[in-house]
């Protein structure tokens, strides 16, 4: 369905770093953790569903790093601690968090939004990520390290109903470029990916639910999809993963600050 260069091998740009990948699951929170292992680096996972960490864990040992699981609730403040203590404790540095984690928002238009739901998601997706960068920052400094923070194109559009969506991820693309101001003259970087469409089992799920309620092939919504994007075809969790490695690498230690849109030329920025 889509022209990909499968994910090769990278070279060594991670070799004996350890990065802490938070929302580990089956799609990007894996690629992350994978893609950076193929790097050279050792991984420190984290989600809420301890299963899910043990089978990225395997592919990861499988090509010859260390990988810590650590189930976590980021939202929960003894369980994020928790979680930066063991880490430091396990590999003794940190060089780079992905703050990859979040919770999706009512899909409603905002004069319909329920705001407790929102404040839920805001916990999550914002304070959540913020709390995580504070609690490794000793760790960042002392590595001169750097953070990654999993955004979204969301943030190039205002179409109906992301509304309460938006919020959230410009909440926190605003809240990497401070902290890029305010950890920098320490030396950690913090950047930002903001993926568009990624070719996962969701997006897989979803497109067959439309091709059934309108009688066509899944291909026949993938290619109306990709239609509006400059490279027609869309991206593969790899793909973004790799984005994530480079900002971690020290071929990214100029930059800082930065939102790197990964999204096949749907949007330009």
């Amino acid at each position: 369905m889509t022209k990909t260069k499968k994910g090769s091998p990278l070279l060594p740009l991670l070799e004996d770093k350890v990065v802490v990948v938070s929302g580990v699951g089956p799609g990007l929170g894996r690629s992350i953790a994978v893609r950076c292992a193929l790097a050279g680096a050792d991984v420190v996972l984290a989600a809420r569903t301890e299963a899910r960490l043990q089978e990225v864990a395997a592919e990861v040992e499988a090509l010859g790093r260390r990988a810590l699981c650590i189930p976590t609730d980021i939202a929960d403040e003894t369980s994020a601690r928790h979680l930066a203590e063991t880490a430091v404790a396990e590999f003794g540095r940190v060089d780079t968090l992905v703050n990859n984690a979040f919770a999706m928002t009512p899909m409603t238009d905002l004069a319909d939004a329920d705001f407790a739901k929102i404040r839920s998601s805001m916990e999550t997706n914002v304070l959540a990520a913020l709390r995580l960068t504070n609690l490794f920052t000793p760790a960042l400094v002392a590595s001169c390290g750097s953070v990654v923070m999993i955004n979204s194109a969301v943030l190039r559009h205002s179409r109906r109903p992301y509304g309460a969506y938006k919020m959230t991820k410009s909440a926190l693309l605003s809240v990497a470029q401070s902290l890029s101001t305010e950890l920098g003259p320490q030396g950690v970087r913090v950047n930002t990916v903001a993926p568009g469409y990624i070719w996962a089992d969701t997006l897989k799920a979803y497109f067959a639910h439309l091709a059934k309620q309108r009688g066509v092939e899944p291909q026949v919504i993938y290619d109306e999809t990709a239609a509006d994007v400059d490279l027609r075809k869309l991206p593969e969790p790899d793909e973004i993963a790799d984005a994530v490695v480079f900002l971690a690498s020290d071929l990214a230690r100029a930059i800082t600050g930065q939102c790197l849109d990964v999204n096949g030329g749907e949007f330009h920025h």
